[in-house]
């Protein structure tokens, strides 16, 4: 089992930064892929980025390229989300998933079943 718990979600203004921080406990972190997910009211959860186990590969989605990066600390056992020149259409709550490698035949997925905890998502709300 790995528990994980977002943080650092709010309000913002159109053009404005966020970071967001996902902890991790209980099953070595460094073994799992770590992505960060979001879902907008009415919306499908959509994968946003996700990064490797020591963080050499990552992957984007086309609507947050060269705005957020994705980054982690094995050491604290903590995903980070950096946001910025943020735009209203960010807005959503924001979830960090963990997904092991089990046999599968890529290192990390856009499909929300792709992974295999999820923490209780963060809300980010950019204003215009």
């Amino acid at each position: 089992q790995v528990q994980l718990v977002e943080s650092g979600g709010g309000l913002v203004q159109v053009g404005g930064s966020l970071r967001l921080s996902c902890a991790a406990s209980g099953r070595t972190f460094s073994s799992y892929t770590m992505g960060w997910f979001r879902q907008a009211p009415g919306k499908e959860r959509e994968c946003v980025t996700a990064i490797s186990v020591r963080g050499g590969s990552t992957y984007y989605a086309d609507s947050v390229k060269g705005r957020f990066t994705i980054s982690r600390d094995n050491a604290k056992d903590t995903v980070y989300l950096q946001m910025n020149s943020l735009k209203p259409e960010d807005t959503a709550v924001y979830y960090c998933a963990a997904r092991s490698w089990g046999g599968r035949s890529s290192w990390y997925s856009t499909s929300e079943y792709g992974y295999d905890y999820w923490g209780q998502g963060t809300q980010v709300t950019v204003s215009s």
